[in-house]
């Protein structure tokens, strides 16, 4: 099966059609307000009227209410979201049948118990880092990646990946789909698009020599 690719923290429209063009499936917008990649509505409006239809539009929250979540979706047009908060197996039922990812920074096998009280669209596993809710660039224990696909739900990893370690990633753990924002940033918020040519090219050069 293909490996899915997500660029996420997207804040500008030239850096979202350049991923697009190097064959990005997914593409994140954070409307959590502390993150320097933080994108108001009207920004990510206007970034998903320039997607073409079959690239998913991810909305990331951190603890944002059901009401804040559901306004968002009808202002952006984002059709999949991605919880990075304490959101419950219960808060994150209610936004069915929207896709709904949820992220868990992987702390040990205590965080592989919570996976399974979650029945969502898929789990993305990122690094663990106080007070910080994801994109801190850092590596976690890949092992804990390959134990959580027991739970039979997509997975895609996150956490510290670029053009330079994705392909031992994904040898290592094989996941639905692999997740990068740093890895491939000039600055917070500002995508390179060498790096993100490279980055999917990498991925599709394993898949073409495992496949």
């Amino acid at each position: 099966m293909a490996i899915k690719v997500k660029i996420c923290g997207i804040t500008r429209i030239e850096d979202a059609m350049a991923c697009v063009e190097a064959g990005a499936d997914a593409l994140g917008l954070n409307f959590y307000e502390p993150s320097p990649r933080f994108l108001p509505l009207d920004r990510a409006a206007e970034i998903t009227r320039h997607l073409p239809p079959f690239v998913a539009r991810v909305g990331l929250f951190v603890n944002a209410t059901e009401e804040t979540i559901r306004a968002t979706v009808e202002k952006t047009g984002i059709n999949t979201l991605q919880f990075h908060g304490d959101e419950t197996p219960e808060f994150c039922a209610r936004f069915a049948p929207m896709k709904v990812i949820k992220a868990f920074r992987m702390q040990g096998s205590q965080t592989l118990r919570e996976l399974a009280q979650y029945n969502v669209d898929a789990l993305l596993l990122d690094s663990y880092e106080a007070d910080i809710p994801g994109g801190t660039g850092m590596i976690f224990n890949w092992d804990l990646a390959r134990q959580a696909k027991d739970e039979g739900k997509p997975i895609i990893l996150a956490g510290g990946l670029n053009p330079e370690n994705v392909a031992e990633a994904i040898h290592e753990t094989w996941p639905y789909a692999v997740d990068v924002a740093s890895g491939v940033e000039i600055e917070k918020g500002r995508k390179d698009a060498d790096l993100v040519r490279r980055f999917i090219a990498t991925v599709r050069q394993v898949e073409h020599e495992i496949l």
